[in-house]
């Protein structure tokens, strides 16, 4: 008898096949997220320098991503104050936000790749299923089974 054979859940059907629909949408997703990271980081920059928050309008996210990269600090903002962060403070705040976006993904991947992801180990018990299998409540009620001489009820 081999033991590499498939568990029974993996030999059923599965209607819906991995295809390029969900790769595609992680991508996009992700490229969305460092998009809104540079103006996060820009924000946090305005924010720091004591000039408050600052946003672009939505027609401005995409346009200035040049702009503010290079850092200009007032690309694509409707109304600025007078000074506002340096370039130097810009493109500071923005590696760190994008750091901290990039770091996020990363672990967000190494988990969905653990629990979905085409290496994850088939057929071992959730949590919850092995208290209920294995736990204390178990024991304790099949504790005539376990130990019939302590527990039984031809005990003497």
């Amino acid at each position: 008898m081999s033991t590499n054979r498939p568990l029974q859940r993996d030999r059923r059907a599965d209607p819906y096949p991995w295809t390029w629909e969900i790769p595609v949408g992680a991508i996009i997703a992700a490229a969305l997220l460092l998009i809104l990271g540079v103006h996060v980081g820009r924000g946090l920059a305005w924010l720091l320098s004591g000039h408050g928050w600052a946003w672009p309008g939505q027609l401005d996210l995409i346009t200035t991503l040049p702009a503010v990269l290079g850092g200009d600090a007032h690309a694509g903002l409707a109304e600025t104050t007078a000074g506002g962060p340096g370039a130097g403070w810009v493109r500071v705040w923005v590696i760190v936000t994008e750091l901290v976006i990039v770091v996020l993904l990363g672990v967000a991947t190494w988990y969905g790749l653990g629990r979905w992801g085409p290496g994850r180990v088939h057929g071992v018990a959730t949590k919850p299923e092995t208290q209920q299998t294995l736990g204390v409540g178990r024991l304790r009620r099949i504790k005539a089974v376990v130990r019939p001489d302590l527990y039984g009820k031809e005990r003497e």
